[in-house]
C-alpha cells in the first residue's frame, strides 16, 4: 500500500535511457505520482531481467527537483521566469517567423541531440518540423557520433539505416574495434547484458578479441587485447585483409559482390602487410596474422566497430573496411556473422522494390563558411559555431535545440558557447537548464519518461534479435502539460505561419494522411491501393504518436498492430536474425558496392598514414565511456555520479615519469584550440603515448541549474577538440587521437615575510 492508502501497481516498460532497451518492472504509487521501486523485468523478451544503473535511476530523473516542468522565458536580467504554455508559444510566434522573414529561412538553425533518438515525438514529427522551418542549417549529435558508419553502410548497401549488426548470440569469434559495449550496453548493437553475451561466446568455445588503446571493461572480458595506436584501425583492417587474401583464406565469391569490386579490394590490400602497418599501429605483425587466420577460419565470425572507429580521421573508411572483412570471409548475412535486423515498424530497406534503389546521395548542399558537404540532410556539428559567429548573408540568427547540449558535446565548445550568446533568439526543447539551454530565450519542457509512451523506433533496427515492445505512460501527465508530440506540432504550426494557436489535431491528421498516402501508393506495401480515409478510420480513435506507430506496425513486415503489443507488456519475440540478402539492398546495381569510389580513393590517405614515423614523445587524447554516463544530463542524478571521481586524466606510468606527472595531482592539458586542468590518474590500463578523458562533463558554468551536476562538475574535454579537424566524408568531429601536450601544474611558492 502507498502512504495514501492506495494499492501499489506494477507497470512494465522499456528503459529509454540508452540503446540497450532493457525491460523495467516499476512499482507505481499513482496517488503520489511517482515510482517507488525499479527492477529488471525478468520476463522481458530481450533483456530477461538485466538492468544497469541508468535504468534504476529513472525514478531519480522523474523526481529530480531541477527538471524543468513548466515553460521558462528569459528575463532582461538573464534569469528565467516560469510562463504559461500559451505565453511561451506566443513569444516564439512573435520572434521566430520575423527572423525568417527578414533574413531568410537559413537564418534559423536546428540542433538535435541524441536523446531525441528515444523520443517518439521527434522521431515521428521531427522531420515535419524541420521541413516546415525550411532551413538547410540542420545539425545533430550524429556528426559527433555514428554518421561515418551510416555513410559507409549507405555506400555499401544503399541506405544509411541498413547497418550490419553482430549476431552476438550465435557467433564463434567477435572482433571488437574501438568499442566498449560493457560500458555502452551496446551501441549500434542493441544488446542488453553484453557481459553475459560475451561470456556465452567463450563458454561455447568461441573467442572475443578487442582492439582498443585502453584496457576497458570489455577488454577484461576478452580472450585477447590489441592495444592499438588511436586512429590506425583502418591500417589494421587492411593488414587483416592482406593476410586473408595472400594466404587464400577468403570465402567463395558471393553472388552479391562483383568480381571487379572484389579484385579492387584485393589490390588495395597488397601494400598493407602486417610488417608494413606494425610501426604505425603499434601491434606485433605475428599477432595480426594470428587474428586474421582465426577470424577467417572460425565457424562464424563478426567484426564490429563503434565510436572509437567513427570519431577519428578515417571514420568512414574504417567502417567500410569492417564490413569488407565480414564480406570477404563469408560472414555477412549469415548466422553468427553480421546480419540485418528486421524491425516490426520497418525500415527504408523494407519499403519500395526489394533489392534495388537509388543508392547513397551526399553533398546536395554545403555549409556557408567552409563549404562542408551535407550528409543525410545535415551539416557537420563542427560547423555550427562558425555558422553563427561568422557575419554575412545566411548566418544563423536564431536556433532551435531539441534534447541536445552541444556546448558540452561538440568541438571547441568555448567558441560555440560564445556564439550562442550572440543569437537574436533561441528556443530549446529540454528538461534541464544546462550548458546550452541557459542561452535560450524560451525553454519548453517535455514530460518525464514515465509520463509518455515509448517505442524504440530506432534501436529495434540495430537489435541482435528481432523483437517488438511498446510502453504506454506509467503516470498521468501533470495538469496542463502537453504530450511531447503536441509541443512539436505546435512549433510546426508556428513555422508554417498558422500562429501560436494552430490546430494541433488538424496538423496531426495531415501528417498521418500523408504517411498513409505513401503506403497506398507503394505497390509493395500491404496497404497498396486502399482508400486513405478507410485506413484513417481503421487507426481510429488513436491520435498522435500512438496512431503513427499503429500505422507503421500494420504496414510493416509482420502481422502486428499496436493493440497486439499493448496486450504483451513484456514484448513480442520475433526470433533470431535471418538472412536478408539481396532484398535488403537499395543500391543502383542491386549488389553490394564493395568498392565505392570515394572510399577507394581515400586509401591514398592511408598510405600517407603508413608513411608517418611514430614519434615516441607524441601524446594523443582519446575519450572514455562509463556505464553510468550516457548523456551529460545524467550527471544530475545522484545514483549515477556516486563513487570515486570519474572525470580524471588517464596517463600511462611511462608517460607520467617522463613528464614528471604525479598520480592525483593536477596537470595542464593543451591542444591547438584550448587548454584545461585535469587530475592525473596514473594507470597501466592506457597504452603509452595515449591519454584519456571522459566525454560530457564540465558543468560549473554560470547559469547552469543542475545542482548535483555542478557539485560533480568535472572538466569539458571538448575544450580541447578542434572544429577544424574533421572526418572528410561526413564532417564528423575527430574526438579521438587529438594531439595534446601535458605539463604538471606547479604548486604556488609560499612567500614569507
Amino acid at each position: 500500500m502507498s502512504e495514501y492508502g492506495q494499492p501499489m501497481t506494477v507497470a512494465f516498460r522499456t528503459c529509454p535511457l540508452c540503446e540497450a532497451t532493457c525491460g523495467l518492472a516499476l512499482e507505481v504509487d499513482a496517488a503520489a505520482h511517482t515510482v517507488t521501486k525499479v527492477r529488471g523485468d525478468a520476463d522481458d523478451v530481450l533483456s530477461h531481467g538485466f538492468i544497469c544503473p541508468k535504468g534504476v535511476s529513472i525514478k531519480e530523473l522523474h523526481d529530480d527537483p531541477d527538471r524543468v516542468r513548466t515553460p521558462l522565458v528569459k528575463q532582461p536580467d538573464g534569469s528565467f521566469a516560469p510562463a504559461t504554455w500559451d505565453e511561451a508559444f506566443a513569444l516564439i510566434a512573435d520572434r521566430l517567423p520575423a527572423i525568417s522573414a527578414e533574413h531568410g529561412r537559413d537564418a534559423i538553425g536546428a540542433y538535435i541531440g541524441n536523446p531525441a533518438a528515444h523520443s517518439l515525438a521527434f522521431l515521428l514529427y521531427g522531420k515535419v518540423l524541420l521541413k516546415a522551418l525550411g532551413t538547410k542549417q540542420i545539425f545533430s549529435a550524429s556528426t559527433v557520433d555514428q554518421y561515418p558508419k551510416q555513410a559507409a553502410s549507405a555506400l555499401l548497401f544503399g541506405s544509411g539505416s541498413t547497418i550490419a549488426i553482430p549476431d552476438l548470440d550465435r557467433t564463434d569469434y567477435l572482433l571488437c574495434l574501438g568499442a566498449n559495449p560493457l560500458a555502452s550496453n551496446g551501441s549500434l548493437m542493441t544488446a542488453p547484458d553484453v557481459r553475459g553475451r560475451l561470456r556465452a561466446i567463450r563458454r561455447r568455445g568461441g573467442q572475443v578479441v578487442v582492439v582498443d588503446p585502453r584496457r576497458s571493461r570489455t577488454v577484461q572480458e576478452a580472450d585477447e587485447h590489441l592495444p592499438i595506436v588511436p586512429g590506425t584501425d583502418a591500417l589494421l583492417l587492411m593488414a587483416l585483409l592482406n593476410v586473408i587474401f595472400s594466404e587464400r583464406l577468403e570465402a567463395l565469391p558471393s553472388p552479391h559482390v562483383s568480381d571487379e569490386h572484389l579484385a579492387t579490394v584485393r589490390a588495395l590490400a597488397d601494400d598493407f602487410t602486417p610488417e608494413a602497418v606494425a610501426p604505425a599501429t603499434g601491434l606485433d605483425p605475428e599477432r595480426i596474422r594470428a587474428v586474421a587466420r582465426a577470424f577467417a577460419t572460425a565457424p562464424s565470425a563478426v567484426a564490429y566497430g563503434r565510436i572509437g572507429t567513427t570519431t577519428q580521421a578515417f571514420g568512414t573508411t574504417t567502417s567500410w573496411l569492417i564490413d569488407v572483412l565480414n564480406v570477404v570471409t563469408g560472414n555477412l548475412d549469415r548466422p553468427g556473422g553480421a546480419m540485418f535486423p528486421l524491425p516490426a515498424s520497418g525500415l527504408p530497406n523494407t519499403k519500395g522494390a526489394p533489392g534495388r534503389g537509388r543508392g547513397a546521395i551526399f553533398g546536395r548542399w554545403a555549409s556557408r563558411v567552409r563549404g562542408l558537404p551535407e550528409v543525410f540532410g545535415e551539416l557537420p556539428a563542427a560547423a555550427l559555431a562558425e555558422e553563427v559567429d561568422t557575419p554575412g548573408n545566411g548566418s544563423i540568427r536564431a536556433l532551435i535545440t531539441i534534447a541536445g547540449n552541444p556546448v558540452v558535446s561538440t568541438p571547441n565548445s568555448e567558441r560555440l558557447a560564445a556564439a550562442l550568446g550572440t543569437l537574436d533568439f533561441m528556443v530549446s526543447v529540454d528538461i534541464y537548464v544546462n550548458e546550452t539551454t541557459r542561452h535560450a530565450d524560451v525553454i519548453l519542457p517535455a514530460p518525464s519518461p514515465l509520463e509518455k509512451s515509448h517505442f524504440d523506433l530506432v534501436f529495434m533496427g540495430f537489435a541482435v534479435r528481432n523483437y517488438a515492445n511498446y510502453s504506454p505512460p506509467v503516470l498521468e501527465r501533470p495538469a496542463g502539460m502537453p504530450d511531447e508530440w503536441e509541443t512539436v506540432l505546435r512549433l510546426v504550426g508556428i513555422a508554417t505561419g498558422q500562429g501560436a494557436s494552430a490546430d494541433v489535431g488538424a496538423i496531426d491528421d495531415f501528417v498521418v494522411r500523408a504517411a498513409i498516402g505513401k503506403e497506398v501508393a507503394d505497390e509493395h506495401s500491404p496497404w497498396h491501393g486502399r482508400d486513405v480515409e478507410e485506413c484513417v478510420a481503421e487507426l481510429a480513435p488513436r491520435t498522435g504518436t500512438a496512431r503513427m506507430i499503429d500505422l507503421l506496425l500494420r504496414t510493416g513486415p509482420y502481422d502486428l498492430t499496436l493493440a497486439d503489443l499493448e496486450a504483451q507488456p513484456h514484448g513480442v519475440d520475433l526470433g533470431p536474425l535471418q538472412p536478408r540478402l539481396p532484398e535488403v539492398l537499395r543500391t543502383r546495381s542491386g549488389r553490394i558496392e564493395l568498392a565505392p569510389e570515394p572510399l577507394v580513393a581515400d586509401v591514398a590517405r592511408l598510405h600517407d598514414l603508413l608513411a608517418e614515423a611514430a614519434d615516441p614523445e607524441r601524446l594523443v587524447l582519446i575519450g572514455r565511456r562509463h556505464l553510468r554516463s550516457n548523456n551529460s544530463w545524467m550527471h544530475n542524478l545522484p545514483m549515477l555520479v556516486r563513487g570515486p571521481e570519474r572525470c580524471t586524466l588517464h596517463v600511462h606510468p611511462d608517460d607520467a615519469a617522463r613528464l614528471a606527472l604525479t598520480d592525483g595531482a593536477p596537470a595542464t592539458v593543451r591542444s591547438r584550440v584550448g587548454e584545461l586542468r585535469a587530475t592525473v590518474e596514473v594507470t597501466e590500463d592506457i597504452r603509452p603515448g595515449v591519454v584519456s578523458l571522459p566525454h560530457g562533463w564540465g558543468h560549473d558554468l554560470d547559469g547552469v541549474e543542475m545542482d548535483v551536476a555542478r557539485a560533480h562538475a568535472g572538466i569539458n574535454s571538448n575544450v580541447l577538440t578542434d572544429e577544424a579537424v574533421i572526418e572528410p566524408f561526413t564532417g564528423t568531429a575527430v574526438l579521438n587521437g587529438i594531439p595534446v601536450t601535458l605539463a604538471p601544474v606547479e604548486a604556488p611558492v609560499a612567500v614569507t615575510g
